[in-house]
């Protein structure tokens, strides 16, 4: 699922005001968990869909890992349409997503991030009431991938190496990524003898490495066991050794 972030928006006609948290539930739902564009498509869409009892509005911005900053401020290479829609209870709405030609990297992935902001209905408050509006947030990550990049996103976690690093005497996992493509674990632990220890989650990216913390070093034969999460928002689960 696309992570959900809550934003509050307190007093109506207001945009900023003091902040409070209450329980909530998304009623706009995506089509999808990530979204891959592919270089050569001339754009891309994701699906949304209103599950609720009332209309709501829907604003959509793409980011480029700066969670907080105003959509306004930002300078990303896609265009999104509509960026903002009424959607109507059991009705649904496409976002379409076109890449604006910008250069980006043409060796491996660039990430990016699809938000969609669920405004709900105005509350039936008395006249000159005070009452609190909460929006939710859907941001789920946008990979765009070039054409002709070695090998294949599938293939990726299989090609990770593992080792255990030492830094100021504290073990770690460290995970290196070779291939061009971005890896998304959604769990990654140890298994020794049939014993699994939790590690942590994260994401990789191309040509890159990430270490996770250990509470202690792996006994010997310990393999790591990755769930990684896949184009369409599987997950897939990959053994692999531990390098000396």
């Amino acid at each position: 699922m696309g992570k959900k972030v809550r934003l509050f928006s307190i007093f109506v006609g207001m945009l900023f005001g003091s902040l409070m948290t209450l329980p909530a539930s998304a009623t706009i739902v995506l089509s999808n968990t990530r979204v891959v564009y592919n270089a050569s498509d001339a754009e891309t869409s994701v699906r949304l869909v209103n599950n609720g009892a009332s209309p709501s509005i829907v604003q959509s911005w793409i980011d480029d890992g700066e969670i907080n900053q105003d959509p306004s401020q930002l300078k990303v290479p896609f265009m999104l349409m509509p960026p903002m829609a009424r959607v109507e209870p059991g009705q649904g709405q496409t976002l379409r997503l076109m890449y604006t030609g910008e250069q980006l990297p043409s060796d491996r992935e660039s990430i990016y991030y699809l938000n969609v902001l669920e405004i709900p209905p105005k509350a039936n408050a008395k006249e000159g009431e005070n009452y609190v509006q909460v929006a939710l947030r859907t941001r789920i990550k946008l990979f765009f991938r070039p054409d002709r990049l070695q090998g294949r996103s599938i293939e990726a976690p299989a090609k990770m190496t593992w080792s255990i690093v030492e830094d100021h005497g504290v073990a770690y996992l460290k995970a290196s990524n070779p291939t061009p493509y971005h890896v998304s674990m959604s769990e990654v632990a140890l298994d020794a003898n049939g014993k699994l220890t939790q590690v942590g989650e994260g994401m990789v990216a191309p040509l890159q490495a990430l270490s996770l913390k250990l509470n202690e070093r792996p006994s010997r034969g310990a393999r790591v066991r990755l769930s990684a999460i896949d184009d369409f928002g599987a997950v897939r689960v990959v053994y692999s050794d531990l390098q000396p």
